[in-house]
């Protein structure tokens, strides 16, 4: 039986930079990413991702755009989990704290060049190739 998972984030753009978060992975490493988390029940993809972008930032956004969805399949606790994340361009409003401490040590603003050397994940690294395609 494999479990399934939804999620949803937002590219934040900002002059041309991206905002990036540093998070722990399964295996306890430290890892760059976009931000982006679980949909809650009753929520749309477009709500959870402001409120997780928001929740792991401490950036108020606005959605400008539909980007894409991804999937992919890891394991977890020995489960097999198929994800699927939902992904939105985004502008940030304002910033409204801090992020947050436990889900994320650090969240930073990144160019391109930048961001391609802290992006680990494969689903990352496609995201960043629709962001500079766009730029």
């Amino acid at each position: 039986m494999m479990d399934r998972e939804f999620a949803a984030g937002g590219l934040v753009c900002r002059a041309g930079n991206l905002l990036l978060v540093r998070v722990t992975n399964l295996e306890g490493a430290a890892v760059w990413s976009f931000p982006k988390g679980h949909v809650e029940k009753g929520e749309t993809s477009e709500e959870a991702a402001l409120r997780e972008v928001e929740e792991e930032t401490g950036w108020n956004c606005r959605i400008t755009g539909d980007l894409t969805t991804v999937g992919y399949k890891f394991m977890r606790q020995g489960r097999l989990v198929d994800k699927k994340v939902r992904w939105f361009w985004m502008a940030p409003v304002k910033k409204t704290g801090k992020p947050d401490a436990v889900e994320v040590s650090a969240a930073r603003w990144a160019n391109a060049p930048a961001a391609e050397k802290l992006l680990s994940y494969p689903s990352d690294l496609k995201l960043l190739e629709l962001f500079k395609s766009r730029n």
